[in-house]
């Protein structure tokens, strides 16, 4: 009996210190190698404004580009009915049919060509544009999840998205299709498909390469950019566009 117990004993010291010599035994080197190569998100947070480049002047603010987007007679027959305010077709504001000349949400990417800033902000398992123009919220989930079955249209649509290096991609479906691309009035429908890859070139400069992919209203996927100023000593201020409206200032 006193033999057994003394085994017994002897086992359990050994299995005890065989658990300490595991427990401080390092960890394989691919293990290490492989949290090591893991790269933190890149930091795109910040005050942000639309910006044109000196070669775009001619569109600076109200278009993407300069030459006509590849349209189907579908949106054609709806970019000779708008009426913009801006760009070669331009009206008084009091004739105009944009959207948001009467207050209604811009929907993106046409918010950016709004004169207010954004502000960026970075969270687990989130990015979040906060826009000044009307205090608008994009939700951008970054965790993982698909965009949903069914999904109801909305104005600024369901965006999901991933950091791939040093860019953040975006993708957001679930447009409605009441508003416009652009201040231009470029259309799209509730087909569109919205594919954004944000990248800050340096410290001062965030860009998003757009790609739209929207078949009931152009021919062909086609891309764009956009560039964005850092105003690292702004807040995002209060802009009500229906003050404005009524006050007789659209």
């Amino acid at each position: 009996m006193r033999h057994m117990s003394i085994t017994l004993g002897a086992a359990l010291i050994v299995a005890f210190f065989s658990s300490v010599v595991c427990a401080q035994t390092p960890a394989p080197a691919a293990a290490k190698n492989a949290s090591a190569s893991a790269s933190p998100a890149p930091d795109l947070a910040g005050v942000w404004r639309p910006h044109a480049p000196a070669s775009a002047r001619s569109y600076s603010g109200y278009a993407f580009i300069k030459d006509e987007p590849p349209m189907t007679p579908w949106a054609e027959a709806k970019y000779h009915e708008a009426k913009p305010t801006f760009g070669p077709k331009a009206v008084a504001v009091e004739d105009s049919n944009s959207p948001d000349y009467n207050c209604l949400p811009p929907g993106v990417p046409y918010i950016y060509f709004r004169p207010h800033p954004f502000e960026m902000i970075q969270a687990p398992g989130r990015a979040i544009m906060y826009f000044e123009y009307d205090h608008f919220v994009r939700e951008i989930f970054m965790d993982g999840r698909p965009h949903p079955d069914g999904l109801e249209s909305t104005w600024m649509g369901h965006s999901i998205g991933h950091y791939e290096g040093d860019t953040l991609v975006v993708d957001t479906i679930g447009f409605n299709d009441k508003t416009w691309l652009d201040r231009a009035g470029h259309p799209h429908s509730d087909q569109l498909h919205l594919v954004e890859r944000f990248r800050r070139v340096d410290r001062e400069t965030l860009t998003d390469d757009l790609t739209i992919d929207d078949p009931k209203a152009y021919t062909k996927p086609w891309n764009a950019q956009l560039t964005f100023q850092l105003r690292a000593d702004w807040d995002i201020g209060e802009f009500i566009c229906a003050e404005m409206m009524y006050a007789g200032h659209k």
